[in-house]
């Protein structure tokens, strides 16, 4: 039995049973214990010595106050915390069956992108609920993340921020507790650089490095040293997620690039934003993102492409370009003699054609809309394959290639 065990078991009293040490380090040692007067298992997690010694007991109690204040389905609520004599700083939780979002990737290094946007909405809508009670998390990532019957649960809530304002949150005291304060691979570019100002969009940025990696699976910046990975938050850009791996949707992967930003104001501002960035991946006929404006990206791309590809701009655009075609046949029809079966035959082409352009103006517009939001369209049948602008144009020059040389057959033969 560690000699931190033994402390513990003294100032739980008869409260608290210990059965076992769960493993730890960094920001807390876990233990897993029984609360003797309900039977129900409980985790009790405390800080590292060298942490709680810098840390006042009073203002920490006040900080896990309010983070014990929180109560949603996401959420993991903190019961109790308590301190003893010395340096021991400790705090209780309900002990949550499942695994934690660590484990699961540790077995499938990627997750699907359908249960990656589930995971993630709620990991969300976890930090929404949290923000507007003015709690940040501060060391968002896998680890912290558990998974229990299909559900996730964000653990350590208002954590990092008790240690840090209980210890004076002074550069030189966030210096010297050093990784406590975040995880180098997660932890947001004003969080490595000891911004004293850091707030609910350390969480975004965070997320945004979370989501990577259930996605890809590596993290936006690898490192040999913690000191690397922080230098790269703070002046490395990471690679789209679609560089990983292909098969992620441009929505999603430029929803996550945003809350990568290297500034706060260029991230989505609020977790409820990018809430209900993540509801629109989810059902992707209706939305998507935008890495500048608040609106739905996909949204306003598909009006875009509608008004682009609508059968009222090809006809006219169509009707200009046959108006310019059929005034140089013409002015060759009487400038060099041409038979007047060249004029009749291009307005005939053009006919044609009209029908043509606007079956293609359609189905590439279905196209479009389809790529830029993630969904995937039915194989091609028949002619289908065929109806693209390249094609489409590609096969008017032919023809009009084919009446020029008749026409020029036709003027040699009668020259001869």
């Amino acid at each position: 039995m560690s000699e931190l065990q033994t402390r513990l078991e003294t100032a739980l009293g008869s409260t608290y049973r210990i059965e076992e040490e769960l493993g730890g380090g960094g920001m807390s040692f876990v233990f897993l214990a029984e609360e003797i007067e309900l039977g129900r298992r409980v985790v009790i997690k405390v800080l590292p010595p060298d942490m709680a010694a810098g840390v006042n007991k009073e203002r920490f109690q006040r900080e896990i106050k309010l983070a014990a204040s929180l109560q949603h389905p996401h959420i993991v609520p903190l019961l109790t915390a308590g301190t003893a004599e010395g340096d021991l700083l400790y705090y209780v939780m309900p002990f949550i069956e499942g695994e934690s979002l660590r484990a699961k990737l540790e077995r499938e290094v990627e997750l699907p992108v359908d249960e990656t946007v589930r995971i993630l909405r709620e990991v969300v809508d976890a930090l929404a609920y949290a923000h507007e009670h003015a709690v940040v998390h501060r060391d968002i990532k896998p680890d912290n993340v558990l998974l229990s019957a299909r559900h996730a649960l964000v653990t350590d809530f208002g954590v990092a921020k008790a240690v840090s304002a209980s210890s004076g949150d002074t550069a030189s005291g966030l210096t010297s507790l050093g990784m406590a304060l975040g995880t180098p691979a997660y932890m947001s570019p004003e969080q490595a650089a000891v911004d004293p100002h850091v707030d609910h969009r350390a969480d975004i940025y965070a997320l945004g490095a979370l989501a990577y990696e259930m996605l890809a699976g590596q993290t936006p910046f690898t490192g040999n040293t913690a000191q690397q990975l922080l230098a790269a938050h703070v002046s490395q850009a990471p690679e789209p997620v679609t560089q990983h791996r292909t098969t992620v949707p441009p929505a999603l992967s430029e929803t996550i690039s945003r809350c990568l930003e290297k500034k706060p104001a260029d991230r989505w501002q609020t977790a409820a934003e990018l809430r209900g960035q993540l509801d629109a991946v989810a059902t992707p006929q209706t939305g998507g993102v935008t890495p500048t404006g608040t609106q739905p990206v996909s949204a306003v791309s598909s009006a875009d492409i509608a008004a682009k590809h609508h059968p009222v701009r090809v006809a006219a655009l169509f009707g200009v370009a046959a108006a310019a075609t059929l005034a140089v046949v013409y002015a060759l029809v009487i400038g060099l003699g041409l038979p007047t079966w060249v004029f009749l035959g291009a307005v005939v082409l053009l006919a044609i054609g009209l029908p043509i352009m606007l079956v293609t103006g359609r189905h590439e517009q279905a196209r479009a809309v389809a790529l830029r939001t993630g969904m995937h369209m039915a194989a091609p049948v028949g002619l289908k394959k065929h109806l693209t602008w390249r094609k489409a144009v590609l096969g008017g020059g032919l023809a009009f290639g084919g009446l020029t040389a008749a026409a020029v057959a036709f003027m040699a033969m009668r020259t001869l």
